[in-house]
This record gives structure tokens, sequence and C-alpha cells, in this order.
């Protein structure tokens, strides 16, 4: 690799280059880098600085400009290639060398495309709405596809349907869960709950609230269903499922033990080792297996629930783009410490310096993620890692400005150009 960029540095072995297509792709590939890959550190550093020097004199409305801009908010491996369908046509739509017949044949695509992902949707919300009378649970259509439209990031092609839609399911039941842990239930309420997810048992959670008892009977609701969806010989799958599951709802009781002792880990590692698993991105991973064909074998499902170092990296990321966006807001009333609060801790500084610090973890997160993407003798197959890279790629999307999974009013004009909006 380091060969590849010899072609951008002069005698002296420095960086130099006047072409800002090729400043663009340096940018772009460095992103890929891992650690100890210094030459491409120096490659972002470099190539940055020289296109954010460039933009004054690019057309603004030209293609290389708005790729420019888009490429500096977020690099290109770390975009959801399908939030970006619609961008890319309309960049190729003001280029003179593109042939018509192309772009037509691109826009067919992105009308169809969007018909399956509408058919799915309203299975979805069929499938949703059984559910909640089974449970007398409210839950917003409005939510449900916002679930989707993340999910929609983990995997977009039409062969994913099943997967796709079982990913929605589990991605709604973590946003209900979410709010009892985060927001709504005390203490015991929280362990009681725990304790009827552990039993996997209705009748252990006669004791609840009943609210919380319509949540449970919601869980399992939902795990059946999934369960009658799958072959016979993939129901094996389920308990793997479960098993991450529970290890989620676990790690969240211990946040409320935290929140309610006012406790502050008193170093990120401390905080990591609880809060990788309560952001419920193990979850994720394991669940978006469940829905695929034969290519997601039992040791594939032995392998993400032991938490592997894609998935634990993909966790860190989630946690360490989350807690900057939320922490302004969560401060205003009790809640568990973030991994900000650990941080100033820590290393005894500032909020700013702690913020900088979290931002320069989260780049060696999406470093140790690389290393495991671009291995020769992957574990899993590229069809599975992929998924993981690309619940990265969307939580990048989701929380890379603001918190877009809070704050969703942020994506409603993505979400409608995907789903509705047709050419």
């Amino acid at each position: 690799m380091v060969a590849e960029y010899r072609q951008f540095k002069d005698e002296d072995g420095s960086f130099e280059s006047n072409c800002s297509e090729d400043l663009l792709i340096l940018y772009n590939a460095g992103y890929f880098g891992t650690h100890g890959e210094t030459i491409l550190d120096e490659a972002v550093s470099f190539s940055k600085k020289c296109l954010e020097t460039t933009m004054p004199h690019l057309d603004p409305e030209g293609s290389l400009a708005r790729e420019i801009t888009c490429a500096l908010e977020t690099p290109l491996s770390r975009r959801v290639r399908i939030y970006e369908l619609k961008h890319y046509i309309s960049i190729f739509e003001k280029e003179t060398t593109v042939h018509e017949t192309i772009l037509e044949l691109a826009k067919v695509n992105s009308n169809l495309m969007q018909l399956h992902f509408q058919r799915e949707l309203n299975i979805i919300t069929r499938w949703w709405k059984n559910i909640q009378l089974r449970s007398n649970l409210s839950f917003s259509r409005d939510r449900i596809v916002e679930c989707y439209f993340w999910m929609v990031g983990a995997y977009f092609e039409p062969r994913y349907a099943r997967a796709r839609i079982i990913l929605t399911l589990v991605m709604a039941i973590i946003s209900i869960v979410d709010d009892i842990y985060d927001v709504y239930g005390t203490s015991e309420e929280c362990e009681q709950f725990t304790r009827c997810i552990e039993s996997w048992d209705p009748k252990v959670g006669k004791g609840l609230p009943e609210n919380l008892k319509i949540i449970l009977e919601c869980i399992l609701a939902t795990y059946k269903d999934i369960e009658h969806e799958l072959e016979t010989e993939h129901k094996y799958r389920m308990s793997y499922l479960k098993f991450v599951t529970i290890d989620w709802v676990r790690a969240y009781t211990t946040e409320v033990k935290w929140r309610d002792q006012r406790y502050v880990p008193a170093t990120v590692e401390e905080h990591l080792k609880l809060s990788v698993r309560s952001g419920a991105c193990h979850l994720l991973s394991c669940a978006s297996f469940v829905g695929m064909d034969d290519v997601a074998t039992r040791e594939s499902f032995e392998w993400v629930s032991s938490m592997p170092k894609i998935v634990h990296s993909l966790c860190v990321i989630l946690r360490l783009l989350d807690d900057p966006k939320s922490y302004e807001r969560e401060q205003r009333a009790l809640h568990v410490a973030s991994t900000i609060d650990s941080c100033m801790k820590e290393h005894n500084v500032s909020m700013e310096l702690a913020l900088k610090k979290i931002k320069e973890m989260t780049e060696d997160s999406w470093k140790s993620l690389n290393e495991e993407w671009l291995k020769t003798d992957k574990a899993q197959t590229k069809e599975l890692l992929e998924r993981i890279f690309n619940l990265a790629r969307s939580m990048e999307f989701f929380y890379k400005q603001e918190d877009a999974y809070t704050n969703s009013y942020i994506i409603k004009d993505t979400i409608k150009s995907l789903f509705v909006d047709s050419y």
C-alpha cells in the first residue's frame, strides 16, 4: 500500500499534488487506514488541508466541489450508499459525459427499489400492528419508518428483504426498551424487568407494572413471530438472539445502578466495558444475521454473539459518536455518566479537551474496524462482515452532525427522498 502513495510525494518524501481529483482520491483512501499506518494519517492531513484551500476556487455548483464538500463532512468509505443514491443521480444529470441511457436506467432502478421498500414497509407496519393489538402497545408508524430507514443502511439489496424486516423489528424493540431503562423505569422496575427477560417466561412478568408487562409481552411476541418466519433448520438462531438480548438488558440494569448512585467510571475503558453492551450494537449485529440464508451458519452465530473485534469496534464507534451529541441534553436530567465524564475524570481535563480525546478514540476505533475488514484471513465471509461495517456507516450518518436518532426531524428529507419521491 505504501508504494501506491509514492506518486503523491516529491523527491524529499513530502506529499505534493496540484490535482483536486487526485487529492480527493488520496483523502478518501486514507480513511481505510489501520493502526500504525502513519503514512495514511499524513495523507489524510495533507489532502484535507489542500482540499479546504482549493474549495473557494471551485464552482460551488460543480460536481467536484459538491463531492469534496461531502467527503470533508464524511469520507467516502464511511458513507451509506443507499442514502446517497439520488445525490449521485443529481450529480450525473449535470455531467455532459454521462450516457443518457445509463442515467435513465439509474432512475428506473431507483423507482423499482423504492417500490420494493414501500412493500416491505407495509409488511412491517401490518406485522407490528398485529403485535400492538396483542400487547396494547403504542408505537407510532413514523418511528417504525425511522427504524426501517436505519436498517436499510445495513443492507439495501432486494434479496435481503426478510433479514431487513427482522432487523427492523428488533430495532423497534431496542427503541422501546431504551426508553424504559433510560427514562421511565425505576431501578427496582428495571431489575425486575431484566429478570423477566432472563427467564423468557411471560408468567414471571405478572408482578410488573402494567406498562412494562405490555412491553415484555411485545418482546416475547415479536421474537416468537421472527422464529415462525425461519425455516426449521434455522430456528436455532433464536437461541443466540435471545442470549445477546439478555446480555444487553443486563448491561442496561447496571447502567441504571450507576445512574442512581451517581457513579462515574474512573476511566473511559472502564465505561466502555459496560456501555459497548448497553448500546445494543452487538444485538443488532447478531440480529442482522438471523434472516439471512445459509451464508449465516451456526459458527457465524457463535462468532457474532461472542463480541468479536469488529463488533466491539462497531459498539465503541456508536458509543463515542452518540455521547458528544447527547451530552448536553442528558445533563439536564438524572442520567448515567457519559464517556465524556469518565474522560474528564481520567485525564483531569475540561469538557473541550475530553471531546477532543473522544474524537481521537473514535478514529482509533475506525482503524480497528478497518483492520478486521481488510484481513485476508477473515473469520467470516465478506457478505456477513459487510452487515457490521454498514451498521457502523449508518451510525456515522445518524450521529455525525447531531443525534438524528433522537431528533429524527433532521433526516425526514432523506427518508422522503428514499421512500416517497420518485422520478
